[in-house]
């Protein structure tokens, strides 16, 4: 019986996993969205590294990973500061999100499949739940859910990075307002269930216009030109200490 070679190894991909500046930099987007790092708040280097439990090189670059995500500022003589999105931004920030959701509403209905759809309908209704409460930030939660959702669905995995930095943008500029805490819109726009209808019957313009709306009805609110909308507002504590020290991964391993 001749003698088989050997099999050759299957060859195996290594299996990524996160840096300490990717869990440094993750914990600090969070501490944006959350209001616990607040709008145009410095970030001290000495403190920040001692509360994550991390040296200040890995910190650094997280820090730089975000000026360029513009989600903190870097200005001469004063380091780096949470960036602050003004009224005078905020369309700028809706502009970005309708050419993303926009696309994304193209590539769902061009897929068809009805398991997104219901999807976004639980998340729908998760929003009409939540917005009969009088938490702020839960709604806003929510919301941004749904169109993060709206976007991650569509398959498209730059769309869905582009969209994780405009959700954040989002909060920021929620926080960027006068009053002393986050304001929501608690009545639910019908711009939603239009959305959603367009989607169901395959109409990329209605789904397109339906966006549209609901974003120029938000910048309206944001700029102080909304008129009569019901909405409520929950106070934002500056509570930098719950930010979540860092387990150090050893990056060589």
């Amino acid at each position: 019986m001749a003698v088989q070679p050997p099999r050759a190894a299957t060859p195996m991909v290594r299996v990524p996993r996160p840096s300490t500046v990717d869990l440094i930099t993750a914990e600090l987007r969070s501490a944006i969205f959350s209001g616990a790092l607040p709008v145009g708040s410095p970030i001290g280097e000495v403190e920040m590294a001692s509360q994550l439990g991390v040296s200040r090189s890995p910190l650094r670059e997280s820090m730089q990973r975000l000026v360029q995500e513009r989600l903190l500022t870097a200005s001469p003589g004063r380091g780096m500061r949470v960036s602050e999105i003004g009224p005078e931004r905020v369309a700028d920030v809706y502009d970005a999100r309708l050419a993303i959701e926009a696309q994304a509403a193209r590539l769902i209905i061009k897929a068809g499949a009805e398991s997104v759809l219901d999807r976004l309908e639980a998340a729908y209704a998760a929003l009409v739940e939540v917005s009969q409460g009088t938490d702020a930030l839960a709604i806003s939660d929510a919301d941004l859910e749904f169109h993060r959702l709206l976007v991650d669905v569509a398959g498209s995995d730059r769309l869905g990075l582009y969209m994780s930095t405009l959700v954040i943008e989002t909060r920021i500029a929620g926080l960027s307002g006068d009053g002393d805490g986050y304001t929501a819109r608690r009545s639910i726009s019908e711009t939603y269930r239009q959305l959603l209808d367009a989607l169901a019957a395959g109409d990329a313009f209605e789904a397109f216009t339906a966006l549209e709306r609901q974003f120029a009805e938000a910048v309206a609110r944001h700029t102080g030109q909304a008129g009569d909308v019901d909405t409520v507002e929950t106070p934002v504590t500056e509570a930098i200490a719950v930010i979540t020290p860092i387990e150090v991964v050893d990056d060589e391993g």
